[in-house]
C-alpha cells in the first residue's frame, strides 16, 4: 500500500483527497507495488524561499521542490519495511500564478508540479 501524505502551509484551496489517489495511482504506474510512503507540503512562497535557501543554497522561488530520504542530512530509515519515498513541496500562489499564464485549473498544475516531483522521487530528472 502506498501512503500519501498531505499538509497545508494555511488553508490553501488543493483536494487533498484528490491528491492522494492520484499519487497513489502515479506511483503505482511506474512499479511501487511495496508498501510505500510520501508526503507532499503545500507551502507559500516565505515558505518555499527558506527551503530553497537552506537546501539549494539559492535565493530563487521554486514551484516545486522534491527530497528523497537521501537528500536530507541525518535522515534516519524506520525499521518497519515501508519505502520512504520522500518528500514533495508545492509553492501555491506560484503554482496559482502559473495555471493563470497557462490557462489551466489551479489543481491541475498543483497536481501537475507534484507529478513533476515525483518523477524526481523516483529518480527521473529534466535536462537542465
Amino acid at each position: 500500500m502506498i501512503k500519501v501524505s498531505v499538509t497545508k502551509q494555511s488553508n490553501y484551496a488543493v483536494d487533498a483527497i484528490s491528491i492522494k489517489k492520484k499519487l497513489v495511482a502515479f506511483f503505482s504506474d511506474h512499479g511501487i507495488v511495496s508498501d510505500a510512503e510520501v508526503s507532499v507540503a503545500i507551502v507559500g512562497e516565505a515558505k518555499m524561499m527558506d527551503i530553497g535557501n537552506k537546501y539549494l543554497k539559492d535565493k530563487k522561488l521554486h514551484n516545486v521542490l522534491s527530497f528523497t530520504p537521501t537528500e536530507v542530512k541525518d535522515f534516519i530509515y524506520p525499521p518497519d519495511g515501508t519505502v520512504h519515498l520522500g518528500e514533495i513541496i508545492v509553492c501555491y500562489p506560484q503554482a496559482v500564478r502559473e495555471a493563470g499564464l497557462e490557462n489551466v485549473l489551479t489543481n491541475e498544475k498543483v497536481y501537475e508540479l507534484i507529478e513533476h516531483g515525483g518523477l524526481h522521487l523516483l529518480g527521473i530528472h529534466h535536462k537542465e
